[in-house]
């Protein structure tokens, strides 16, 4: 019989080999277990010799395996240790943004509600002058005409004509009206002039919007200029429209004619408004010489107002 040409020479012997050894292992360990079992009922007490003799011999062997298993125990308890220490500290950090946010909103609506109370303190001391409170929710900055719109329109009483102020001073004085929204014009447009006086004396003049966030005060009498910096100009109620003593701005320079001021009451830091009926100012009957009545008074009045 022909020999396979890819068959490879002594595969058969070496399997056979392979299985004779384990086949005599086998019966030797088989010999070996009867021979202890054999022992145990004989001789218990050298069969323990026996088996205290084999715990000896295999000690290191056991103990190596027991350090490697505790090794590799506290090994995974490090690393779970790690992975469960990064993750909390992202959680820690991911608590600490949430905080830091809550953190600066409560400090906005802390902010908020500071000026709310002062414009409500304000209601509150004005009741009987007071149209509607509204946020005021944009103003123009490039324009040259100084336009702001308020959330509040005919629908809440609001109607041209009414002076808008905050907390702080005034603001301006409503130019048109839609049902829900309002146009104001600012102080710093050049078209809005206001009755002003100063608070040390009284001294009377009237603001010009200058167009650049400050307005100029004109004397009304031409004379040696009294204004210095630092001056308060409040409403001087002249006119009509504006009811007086309302803070208007604070001088900050002298001119020629008068004084360069700045308002106390900004649109940029302004959020929320409150929106007044017109002043019509009451004279006294006693002052009337030229025999005037009251209403025609107020008419004429109005009338000196360049921005009605």
């Amino acid at each position: 019989m022909v020999t396979p040409p890819n068959r490879r020479l002594g595969f058969n012997r070496k399997a056979q080999y392979r299985a004779f050894t384990g086949y005599v292992l086998a019966i030797l360990g088989g010999f070996v277990g009867l021979f202890l079992l054999v022992i145990s009922f004989i001789d218990p007490t050298g069969f323990a010799a026996l088996r205290g003799a084999a715990s000896e011999a295999t000690a290191p062997v056991s103990g190596g395996l027991a350090g490697a298993r505790a090794g590799a125990s506290n090994s995974w308890d490090e690393v779970s240790a790690y992975f469960a220490a990064a993750s909390k500290n992202a959680d820690l950090e991911r608590t600490i943004e949430r905080q830091e946010a809550q953190i600066v909103e409560a400090n906005a609506l802390r902010q908020e509600n500071i000026k709310l109370r002062r414009l409500l303190g304000l209601v509150e001391q004005e009741a009987d002058t007071t149209v509607t409170i509204s946020r005021l929710i944009n103003s123009t900055a490039t324009s040259t005409s100084r336009i702001a719109t308020i959330y509040a329109g005919s629908r809440q009483g609001v109607e041209a004509g009414q002076p808008v102020r905050s907390s702080k001073g005034l603001v301006g004085r409503v130019l048109t009206t839609t049902p829900n929204t309002a146009k104001i014009l600012l102080l710093t447009d050049p078209r809005n002039r206001v009755p002003v006086k100063r608070t040390e004396d009284g001294i009377v003049g009237f603001t010009e919007g200058l167009g650049d966030g400050r307005i100029a005060i004109k004397l009304v009498e031409m004379g040696v200029n009294p204004f210095e910096p630092g001056d308060i100009m409040v409403t001087s109620g002249n006119g009509g429209l504006y009811r007086p003593n309302i803070p208007v701005a604070v001088v900050v320079e002298s001119t020629a004619d008068g004084a360069i001021a700045n308002l106390l009451s900004t649109p940029a830091a302004t959020d929320y408004v409150t929106v007044q009926p017109r002043f019509i100012p009451i004279d006294d009957p006693s002052d009337n010489s030229d025999g005037q009545s009251d209403d025609s008074i107020v008419d004429g009045a109005a009338q000196t107002d360049p921005g009605r």
